[in-house]
């Protein structure tokens, strides 16, 4: 609304209320000129007022303009004109080329779409006896394939199973690792038995009492012979985890790009890290001649004494002690003592952060004591004080109990067993868990002798569907995929009827009843003996209330 004044006469004017209703639609332009001296422009204009509004009759309706077909007629003339003709009384006209054309037999439209009909049927059996051959020959090409591919899988599973033994018949032979060691005490605990058994059938008396005395000597030999083994595998491990933690020192920084490429840069803290691995690389080579021993002594002496301390004094007086030996002509098994703590010495040297900065990052104790006292605990059995790390804590534990090194004495002492089977079906079950993506905990709780009782205990060391003991085909997967692993949601088949079991969608109608109970019996029992654990209990306690939920 406006306000406006107009003029009523001489000196009077009256306020007039004047109401402008705003177009709710956009006006079309009509047309209009520009000044060319102002550039004002000015709109030609319709109309002011609202057009009219149709009345609604309920239903929508539509516009379409039409248009008549134009005919035309128009006459046309060949290019060429012809004529015919007759004989006639005058003239003659050959007829030697005519035909005679006589009309065939009449059809009905029936008797032609019944022909029609016929021709197809024709074609159709043609077709179909194509499509079948076509059929056969592609369930020919399919089973070829599936028999071909069932062979190859046969002789897949055979060499595995041969690398296998032969991989684990390496272990025994030359055994490196402490699972290595594991199978060999395993393997003597199994040939006590079987001797022990055999002895004790055969013989009696002081016969059975000489052969038991007999096969203890052996015993202890083998034990002997096994622990020799081992120091040499350990001192080997060590110079390996050494030469792999120097290596660790001397990496160069490495960034991925944007287009995917690695890039490497040498900074001098690497470069430091790498010219002490070389150097302690030449002081660990045996057998060189005497004029390059003496020249890695030297090159390795004035690269201590960059820095002044009684490491480093200790390291040059060895050095030159050895020094003066070799010029004394001294035997080289006399040396190796004095070379051993030369590379004991340096390899401390290389420890220490002050002359290699790189280091810094990957030694694990702290270079601050005090940080020690608040994650360090006690061994009872060993009585040392040692990192969390060195505790197996099981799920049903309460209470740190002893360390790795006090448990696997003790095993090789009097029980011999072999976690390596478990171990493997453990690490597998993890990595099948960590796939699925959602957030699983349960199997990260669960440790080796849980693994071990769940198996030996709950499942009989077999598969639930083919009973099959070899615990190397055996692997653990959910029974329910949808929820996550737990003791009481899992089920131990084969690798084959593991892959077949994830692939079901409805448990109930492909297993029978009396399987499908026995499965949750298994179940029952293994959530009996995890409730106890105060780490499973919260797990079961939500487990429970969403079933109930459910």
């Amino acid at each position: 609304y406006f306000g406006t004044s107009i003029s009523t006469g001489s000196n009077s004017f009256r306020e007039v209320v004047v109401k402008v209703e705003r177009p709710t639609y956009n006006k079309p332009f009509l047309g209009g000129f520009r000044n060319v001296s102002t550039g004002v422009e000015f709109h030609n204009a319709g109309s002011q007022t609202k057009p009219k509004k149709r009345p609604d009759k309920g239903i929508q309706l539509f516009c379409r303009g039409t248009q008549t077909v134009v005919e035309k007629n128009m006459r046309q003339q060949t290019r060429n004109t012809t004529s015919t003709q007759m004989t006639k009384t005058g003239l003659y006209v050959s007829n030697m080329t005519d035909k005679l054309i006589t009309p065939g037999k009449y059809f009905t439209a029936e008797e032609y779409h019944k022909r029609r009909v016929e021709a197809v049927i024709v074609i159709q059996k043609y077709f179909r006896r194509w499509h079948a051959a076509y059929l056969v020959q592609n369930l020919k090409e399919q089973r070829r394939l599936r028999l071909a591919r069932e062979a190859q899988e046969e002789l897949q599973k055979k060499w595995e199973k041969e690398e296998k033994l032969r991989r684990e018949y390496e272990k025994k032979l030359n055994p490196k690792t402490r699972e290595d060691f594991e199978l060999l005490y395993h393997d003597l605990e199994l040939w006590m038995q079987e001797e022990t058994e055999r002895i004790n059938r055969t013989l009696t008396g002081g016969k059975r009492k000489a052969a038991l005395y007999a096969l203890l000597e052996e015993e202890t030999e083998l034990i002997a012979c096994i622990g020799m083994h081992k120091l040499s595998a350990n001192l080997e491990n060590q110079q390996k985890a050494i030469l792999h933690f120097l290596g660790k020192c001397a990496q160069p920084r490495r960034w991925k790009a944007f287009d995917g490429k690695i890039t490497e840069m040498d900074t001098q803290n690497s470069l430091r890290g790498k010219e002490l691995l070389e150097i302690y690389r030449s002081i660990n080579t045996k057998d060189i001649p005497k004029d390059e021993r003496i020249s890695v002594l030297l090159t390795l002496k004035w690269t201590v004494k960059e820095h002044e301390c009684k490491l480093t004094q200790e390291i040059v007086a060895l050095i030159d002690r050895e020094i003066d030996l070799i010029s004394r002509e001294v035997k080289e098994c006399n040396l190796e003592g004095l070379r051993k703590r030369i590379c004991t010495l340096f390899l401390q040297y290389i420890k220490t952060p002050e002359f290699n900065p790189q280091v810094a990052g990957l030694i694990k104790v702290p270079q601050d004591p005090l940080t020690l006292y608040k994650n360090v605990y006690f061994c009872h059995s060993c009585e040392k004080y040692l990192p969390p790390s060195e505790f197996p804590i099981p799920a049903s534990s309460h209470t740190i109990g002893r360390c790795r090194s006090c448990y696997q004495l003790d095993n090789e002492a009097r029980k011999r067993e072999t976690y390596f089977k478990y171990r493997l079906i453990l690490e597998n079950l993890r990595k099948s868990e960590v796939d699925y993506q959602d957030d699983s905990k349960i199997v990260f709780l669960v440790q080796l002798p849980d693994m071990q009782y769940l198996i030996e205990s709950i499942w009989n060391c077999q598969s639930a569907l083919s009973a099959c003991s070899d615990l190397y085909e055996l692997v653990m997967v959910r029974w329910d995929k949808q929820h996550e692993w737990s003791p009481w949601n899992t089920i131990l088949l084969t690798k084959e009827e593991a892959d077949a079991h994830l692939k079901l969608c409805d448990l109930q109608k492909t297993y029978e009843a009396p399987f499908i109970y026995r499965i949750e019996q298994k179940h029952i029992r293994a959530k009996n003996y995890f409730a106890r654990i105060p780490a499973m209990s919260s797990f079961l306690h939500r487990n429970n209330n969403q079933s109930n939920a459910n």
